[in-house]
């Protein structure tokens, strides 16, 4: 039975200019012990759908139009606010993706760091703060004791997300969602950071959602990925598969867009184009203005994500059909 279970969640945005559909039917499970990554470009969905399932969504304008996101149980979305509050920040926890905006400027490290511990476990403070203390140590930040009564902005960008990922981690939570916990960072600090959510996921034995833009960032860390296009899921594989087999055309040029792919001398490859306006209706596959195998058919008709081989799940009309099969 999967840790969580996500069906059909639909959530939009009412605004003045029109309702915004920013996920439009995501369904994906989650195993205990496993990683997910979340890929696609800035505005496809990846963050609401995680923000949806944490309660996250500011209501107005946000509306959750349908789902459900079953987890051991629990209907995270139906669930009254005490049962919300229960579980997350306890069972469920999120590293968000800028920690200067996450982090309270007026308060010190240690309040907001054994906050979840007080509020969860209602332990004494004095024992809060030697978890605290211990927390910021599992995470490579030295002289903790010292350092936990600073305030945020005596901290690097990279000790910061550091602090971050202790304060999701301090009440080991069953499924820590990560949402591009690297973006801001050099790549120095970011493989640090990468490798130490992999080294913690292992101590604790936790599911983690990784959200990333990156596609090259999900090879070495997540055992499934799903690429999210327009609010929707447009294909769904195991890592390997994914990278050796990429059966849509947007997952095929998220693939060549990563520069250490590119052969050297060789102009930096683009996707053409934007993104659509989610506030619109769009009219047969979304990605279809953007795509170079696109034809009348792609403009006309609406995709559905099936499967392909197995668990690999994509959502191209023309490699369904047998006419197409991008490499």
């Amino acid at each position: 039975m999967p840790l969580l279970s996500v069906r059909d969640l639909r959530t939009s945005f009412h605004t003045r200019n029109g309702v915004y559909r920013a996920v439009d039917g995501v369904s994906f499970d989650l195993n205990r012990g496993e990683t997910l990554g979340i890929v696609g470009e800035s505005g496809s969905g990846k963050s609401v759908t995680c923000y949806s399932l944490m309660g996250l969504v500011p209501q107005p304008p946000g509306r959750i139009e349908s789902g459900s996101a079953v987890f051991d149980g629990v209907d995270l979305l139906k669930c009254t606010p005490k049962e919300s509050r229960a579980i997350r920040g306890k069972r469920i926890a999120m590293i968000f993706q800028d920690p200067m905006t996450s982090l309270n400027p007026y308060m010190r490290i240690s309040d907001q760091l054994i906050e979840p511990l007080l509020i969860h476990e209602k332990i004494s403070r004095r024992d809060a703060l030697d978890r605290g203390i211990a927390a910021l140590a599992a995470v490579g930040i030295n002289d903790a004791a010292k350092r936990i009564h600073y305030h945020p902005h005596e901290f690097s960008g990279g000790m910061r997300q550091r602090v971050m990922i202790a304060m999701a981690l301090i009440t080991k939570p069953e499924l820590l969602i990560a949402d591009e916990p690297t973006t801001a960072l050099d790549v120095t600090v970011q493989a640090q950071i990468l490798e130490l959510i992999k080294k913690m996921q292992q101590e604790l034995g936790m599911a983690v959602i990784f959200i990333t833009h990156d596609l090259g960032v999900v090879s070495g860390l997540c055992d499934r990925v799903q690429v999210m296009y327009a609010g929707r899921i447009v294909e769904s594989a195991d890592t390997r598969t994914l990278f050796r087999e990429p059966r849509h055309p947007y997952t095929l040029a998220l693939q060549r867009s990563i520069p250490s792919l590119q052969e050297k001398g060789k102009t930096l490859y683009t996707i053409p184009g934007m993104p659509p306006d989610l506030s619109k209706l769009i009219q047969g596959c979304a990605f279809a203005p953007r795509c170079e195998f696109a034809t009348d058919i792609c403009r006309a008709q609406e995709p559905k994500l099936a499967v392909w081989q197995g668990d690999h799940q994509q959502a191209c009309i023309r490699v369904q059909t047998g006419e197409l099969r991008p490499s």
